[in-house]
C-alpha cells in the first residue's frame, strides 16, 4: 500500500498533509508515529475526568496534529471539543453531549489507527 492509498482508505486529505510536510518520506514518518504519540489517549482520559483545562489543551493538540497530517475529520471533531472548552467562552453542550462527541472522535480515531496499522504491515 502506498501513502496515497492509505489516505484514501482512512478518508484523509493527502494534499493537505503534503502541503505541510512536503515529502512522502516525512509524511510516512509522521503518520507512523501518530498512533503512538499519546495525543488521542490524553484527550480520551480528559473526557473521562471532564477536566475542562485538560479537555481544551488535549483537543487543541489533537486538532493541530491531525490538521498537519491531513486527518481533517479528526481535526474537525477535535476542534469542536476544543472550542467548547476554550477559556472565556460559554459552554454550549452538556457533559453527556461532550462525552458523545468524544466517543464519536474515538471511533474515527480507531478507524484511522487501524488503517495506519494495515499500512505499516503492508510496508514490512
Amino acid at each position: 500500500m502506498t501513502i496515497r492509498e492509505l489516505y484514501i482508505n482512512i478518508g484523509g486529505d493527502y494534499n493537505q498533509a503534503i502541503k505541510v510536510l512536503m515529502l512522502d518520506k516525512l509524511l510516512d514518518k509522521h503518520i507512523r508515529r501518530f498512533t503512538g504519540n499519546g495525543v488521542a489517549e490524553r484527550l480520551f482520559a480528559a473526557g473521562e475526568s471532564m477536566d475542562e483545562t485538560e479537555l481544551f489543551e488535549a483537543s487543541h493538540a489533537m486538532k493541530g496534529v491531525c490538521a498537519n497530517l491531513g486527518l481533517m475529520n479528526l481535526s474537525e471533531a477535535a476542534s469542536e471539543i476544543c472550542e467548547e472548552f476554550r477559556p472565556g467562552k460559554e459552554r454550549k453542550f452538556s457533559d453527556d453531549e461532550v462525552k458523545t462527541k468524544i466517543e464519536e472522535l474515538r471511533l474515527l480515531y480507531e478507524k484511522t489507527a487501524e488503517g495506519i496499522r494495515k499500512y505499516e504491515e503492508s510496508a514490512t
